[in-house]
């Protein structure tokens, strides 16, 4: 079975590219979110789901290998074959995917082409618990997304410079050295050592 393919981009269709790795072909399905990502004559790598049929092999590509897991996913929810799972993904991002699944919310689904009331009904029951397990982050309703801080790049100095954790913390307590958004890494570096020098 195939699982990754990498090679150059032959041809680009609205639903297909053919992928040339090492001089053969490969027809590959991919989403309509991932075709303005494919360039003619560039090298990419696409996480493969193969569907053996008895008259055909079908290959499906995705830049992503968790949309690869995703796609599998969905295509085990009743009346979703490999074609309208490549729809859905081609129609809505994971995260809103998710989102609307977590809250039931069918009005959202429903909107993608191909996907009724019943099946949008039968996706939110069959893959709530299963989406849950690829460990994606399922946005709550009405709250904002937490951003993470960046570590402090003096923090990082000091410990560069083999400073012990309670003495960088008492660096980054004191209010002798500039706090991140009032000086130059350079001079905060600099009043920190006046103040670790004093400290002796």
């Amino acid at each position: 079975m195939i699982a990754l393919l990498r090679g150059k981009v032959a041809n680009i269709t609205s639903d297909t590219i053919t992928l040339d790795v090492h001089g053969v072909g490969y027809l590959v399905y991919v989403t309509k979110l991932d075709i303005p990502n494919l360039m003619l004559e560039q090298e990419h790598s696409l996480h493969i789901s193969t569907i053996v049929r008895e008259d055909s092999i079908t290959l499906f590509g995705f830049q992503q290998a968790k949309n690869r897991e995703i796609f599998d996913i969905l295509r085990s929810v009743n009346k979703v074959g490999p074609k309208l799972a490549m729809g859905i993904l081609g129609a809505i991002s994971v995260s809103d995917l998710a989102a609307a699944v977590q809250s039931k919310n069918t009005a959202i689904l429903t909107k993608i082409p191909g996907i009724g009331k019943k099946t949008a009904e039968r996706m939110c029951l069959e893959l709530k618990n299963k989406l849950s397990k690829l460990s994606l982050v399922l946005p709550v309703a009405g709250a904002n997304p937490i951003e993470r801080k960046k570590p402090d790049p003096l923090k990082l100095a000091l410990a560069q410079l083999d400073y012990r954790k309670s003495e960088i913390d008492r660096v980054l307590a004191s209010e002798t050295v500039p706090k991140e958004e009032e000086a130059s890494i350079e001079a905060r570096l600099r009043a920190a050592l006046i103040f670790l020098a004093k400290q002796n």
